[in-house]
């Protein structure tokens, strides 16, 4: 599913960056615009990639450790989707949604459609949580593993 990209202003991110008490550098900007055009789940060496062909001066490291930074500020999710590698993607706003991960070839597919009683289930076990544990939940993360349709037909 492609997302259609969400374009946050320098303005913006600056301020999130300086509010987490730290300054929007240069490989930060690039790092940040780099996911907001990526249309699909990318893991910090796929971004180092992507990064350091237009910008050679930014290192591996440097990606591994801004990335590190914006997923603790809340700005990206970073997701483990059981292949050993983390994924990132940009926070794009209250859009909570799921992902379904094909365990054949490794597609990881976006799902929003949640229907009113998935979201009405979904509230009410992040409630019962939040109360029998005393925990104050933020947002969850919901992967459903199997295989798609192209991976089905080589069975």
């Amino acid at each position: 599913m492609r997302r259609a990209p969400i374009r946050h202003s320098k303005r913006w991110l600056h301020e999130q960056v300086r509010n987490g008490g730290f300054r929007l550098t240069f490989p930060r900007q690039v790092i940040v615009a780099m996911l907001e055009n990526a249309q699909r789940h990318m893991s910090a060496d796929e971004i180092y990639a992507v990064v350091h062909r237009n910008n050679p001066g930014i290192g591996l490291t440097t990606v591994y450790r801004t990335l590190e930074l914006l997923a603790r500020m809340g700005l990206i999710n970073k997701f483990s989707f059981g292949d050993g590698r983390a994924r990132y993607e940009l926070q794009r706003g209250k859009n909570q949604h799921h992902h379904l991960i094909c365990r054949g070839c490794g597609r990881v597919i976006d799902y929003s459609e949640c229907a009113d009683e998935e979201t009405e289930l979904m509230s009410k076990i992040e409630k019962q949580l939040s109360q029998k544990y005393s925990f104050k939940i933020h947002t969850h993360q919901l992967h459903f593993y199997g295989l798609c349709s192209k991976c089905q037909l080589k069975l």
